[in-house]
């Protein structure tokens, strides 16, 4: 439906996704504002580029998710964005806590939470950094002072853990 550039296909697959990508992207940038907005755009990429999509190499969802996370980053990294955060005012730093709102996706809804918190703590490090946090692997590597090589097979451990236990949850 997608691949025929079918405007409904398109609208299903935001109905579906929006919150999830929203809250990927939103843990990385933490401003609402622009967090809509690269949602916004990650759609528009996605669109965009929905031809170089292929299931054989991974799932939707999971080829979606490292668009929306790349976006965040990009706009953290971006001269813009660093300059905004230097000149915001101290009520645009801090924002009252809503435990009320349950709007904004929350990963443990699908129990992805969980299951990094269940791994192993040089695994869930990894995880918390590369996925959550918006770092780089290099940038992991440094903060953990761990040679990027060691954080590079952690990380692809921890993902191979995760996707054997999301595969195993999904069969049950």
């Amino acid at each position: 439906m997608l691949s025929d550039r079918n405007q409904e296909g398109m609208e299903i697959l935001y109905d579906n996704y929006s919150s999830a990508l929203f809250g990927i992207i939103h843990r990385i940038i933490q401003n609402d504002e622009i967090a809509e907005d690269v949602l916004q755009e990650t759609f528009l990429k996605i669109w965009n580029n929905f031809a170089m999509y292929d299931p054989a190499k991974g799932r939707l969802f999971t080829w979606m998710l490292n668009i929306a996370r790349n976006m965040a980053i990009d706009k953290v990294r971006s001269k813009e964005f660093t300059q905004k955060q230097k000149n915001r005012g101290l009520s645009d730093s801090v924002s009252p806590v809503d435990f009320e709102d349950h709007s904004v996706y929350n990963p443990e809804t699908i129990g992805l939470k969980e299951m990094v918190r269940k791994l192993e703590p040089e695994y869930k490090q990894i995880i918390d950094l590369l996925f959550f946090g918006g770092y780089t692997q290099s940038e992991a590597a440094e903060k953990l002072n761990l040679p990027l090589g060691t954080v590079k097979t952690r990380s692809r451990a921890a993902i191979q853990k995760l996707r054997y236990n999301f595969d195993n949850v999904r069969t049950i």
